[in-house]
């Protein structure tokens, strides 16, 4: 992961990329099947990126995994650089989705996941990664019920928990996933075997739920 100490700029949202690090390497790393010579074929798994501000974890393993060269890192959100302060799918290859306002991506996720099936694509699975604080916006919680609903076992979600949800969740983030279908693991979002297995407890006929746990974005929380 040498390729994240070249990125530049937008030291604000660091906080923001360091607590997606771990499972976005796990994900590149292990479990996404994805080809940087082949971003578009169509047998590709899918990766959504919601938690889209503070992109620059996203960035180095995209670069590390050859989907650019390195050295774009060197001037993130420059005049000049495709690498913007979120992520542009006309932009920046392997991406599937620009991010912009917080909270649309797990929607973006379920249609995908629905597009698919439509196509008779049973091979591709879909995977959005949202922040704990994105599930207070209403439309996260339609695509949850709706992603249970309808039995969307093509979908893997995994939430990061960096505890700065303006609410919190009583009975944990994992429960609210639970009571509608869901599947579910909660782990430790620094330990890449622990990401691993929980990314891959899956059972047919349900979507799934990774609650990834990590140290909390503000000091004292």
């Amino acid at each position: 992961m040498t390729a994240l100490r070249r990125v530049t700029g937008d030291v604000k949202h660091a906080p923001a990329a360091l607590s997606t690090l771990d499972v976005l390497w796990v994900l590149y790393d292990r479990i996404l099947r994805v080809d940087p010579t082949r971003p578009d074929a169509p047998e590709r798994d899918r990766f959504l990126l919601s938690k889209g501000h503070g992109p620059a974890a996203y960035y180095a393993v995209l670069a590390t995994k050859g989907f650019f060269p390195a050295d774009w890192l060197d001037d993130l959100a420059g005049p000049a650089s495709r690498l913007g302060h979120h992520p542009d799918r006309t932009l920046v290859p392997g991406t599937e989705i620009s991010s912009g306002s917080l909270g649309h991506g797990l929607g973006l996720s379920v249609g995908t996941a629905l597009g698919l099936r439509a196509q008779g694509l049973t091979s591709p699975h879909v995977y959005v990664l949202v922040g704990d604080a994105e599930l207070d916006e209403g439309s996260n919680h339609e695509a949850v019920a709706y992603a249970g609903a309808t039995g969307l076992d093509n979908l893997t979600a995994i939430v990061i928990d960096n505890r700065s949800a303006t609410h919190g969740w009583p009975g944990g983030i994992a429960s609210r996933f639970a009571v509608n279908g869901w599947t579910t693991a909660d782990v430790d979002g620094r330990d890449h075997d622990a990401i691993a297995t929980g990314l891959r407890q899956r059972i047919p006929h349900r979507p799934h739920v990774v609650v990834a746990r990590v140290e909390p974005k503000f000091e004292g929380a």
